[in-house]
């Protein structure tokens, strides 16, 4: 039978000097990967802020460029312009209010609004994505929205004369109207009703008034039904109207040949 001893340790017969050789080699080489690491992750960072600042200088070239051909009323070429700028520059929030004011240009309300809210979202202290939200907002028939827009715009930047004197102004106005068309609508509807419920008069046609009436109507008929008007019209052309009884009826001489009743 075999005899139990202990394991021996793996390197346990390696000597001191040469396992210490090991490890200065392997800590150069970690050092060495640490520094190509540090070198490459530089590298991209660099990379990606020249790109970044590549997209920044071409996106501004493209919104100035859109912004000449809106003051040209080319106003479809101008938001071309700004889509490819928005690619490249996607949460800048002045290419949305800029995109937004040219919508409104051509009565596209809908999209209009989308930017504007697209540029508030992008950038919530713009007093001027605000504004054109109001705007845009006012257009669709939004009033109580695009006053409070309006307000929004005026808490950011209070001294702004346009946003008080005129729109603000404006739609407040355009409120003040809509709330009196309301009312007198209301109004309307209302007494339409009450008119509609008002209960048929209540006649008496049992009353002495109504009977005698009704008796002189029927002593009418009967005269007129017993006696009948005649129009005869001879042949020289001569017109006459003769008056016939029922039990007596008038019979026209040979020299008459047209009657009519």
């Amino acid at each position: 039978m075999a005899s139990f001893g202990w394991k021996r340790k793996i390197g346990e017969k390696v000597s001191k000097a040469t396992s210490q050789q090991f490890e200065a080699e392997a800590a150069d080489d970690k050092d060495l990967v640490d520094d190509d690491d540090a070198n490459w992750v530089h590298a991209t960072k660099r990379r990606k802020e020249v790109l970044l600042e590549d997209c920044v200088k071409r996106s501004k070239k493209l919104k100035d460029e859109g912004a000449n051909l809106a003051e040209n009323r080319r106003y479809r070429e101008a938001i071309h312009k700004w889509d490819e700028a928005l690619q490249l520059t996607p949460e800048d929030a002045t290419l949305y209010e800029m995109k937004s004011q040219v919508l409104m240009s051509l009565h596209e309300m809908f999209p209009a609004v989308h930017a504007a809210e697209l540029a508030v979202q992008r950038n919530p202290r713009s007093w001027d994505a605000w504004q054109t939200l109001g705007r845009a907002q006012l257009g669709l028939g939004e009033i109580a929205l695009a006053i409070r827009s309006f307000q929004v715009s005026l808490h950011i930047f209070p001294m702004n004369p346009e946003v008080w004197k005129e729109d603000l102004s404006w739609a407040r106005k355009l409120h003040e109207q809509q709330k009196a068309t309301k009312t007198e609508s209301v109004q309307t509807l209302a007494k339409e009703k009450e008119r509609s419920q008002e209960s048929i008069p209540d006649y008496d046609f049992e009353s002495d008034e109504i009977v005698a009436v009704c008796a002189a109507i029927a002593e009418k008929e009967k005269a007129l039904s017993a006696a009948k008007t005649v129009v005869i019209v001879s042949a020289s052309g001569a017109v006459e109207t003769v008056t016939e009884k029922e039990n007596c009826p008038t019979t026209p001489d040979e020299t008459l040949f047209i009657r009519a009743r």
